[in-house]
């Protein structure tokens, strides 16, 4: 079967295509996607994955074509940012 692991770095995306046995969970994919040079630098040890979108264990099977992705953490908590951006427009002036 074949599925797809992405991470997004700020500067490069990467994203690779893994062949895995039917069955096979998206920490199996992670460790296959690891193995080749666009992934092996990287540590993800303790990022939170997903599949399209949506939040995954490890130990979650896969399907033909699932797109596995590799979450960053989040540089500023996004109700904080609304709130700065909140508080600059307001002291611009009119």
């Amino acid at each position: 079967m074949r599925v797809e692991v992405v991470y997004a770095e700020a500067a490069s995306p990467r994203l690779v295509t893994v062949d895995l046995n039917p069955g096979a969970t998206v920490a199996e994919a992670i460790a296959a996607a690891q193995r080749l040079p666009e992934f092996a630098p990287l540590n993800i040890t303790g990022l939170r994955v997903g599949i399209f979108g949506k939040l995954a264990e490890p130990g979650t099977p896969l399907t033909e074509g699932d797109r596995v992705e590799i979450y960053r953490p989040l540089r500023v908590d996004p109700m904080q940012a609304r709130r700065r951006r909140a508080i600059t427009k307001e002291r611009k002036p009119t």
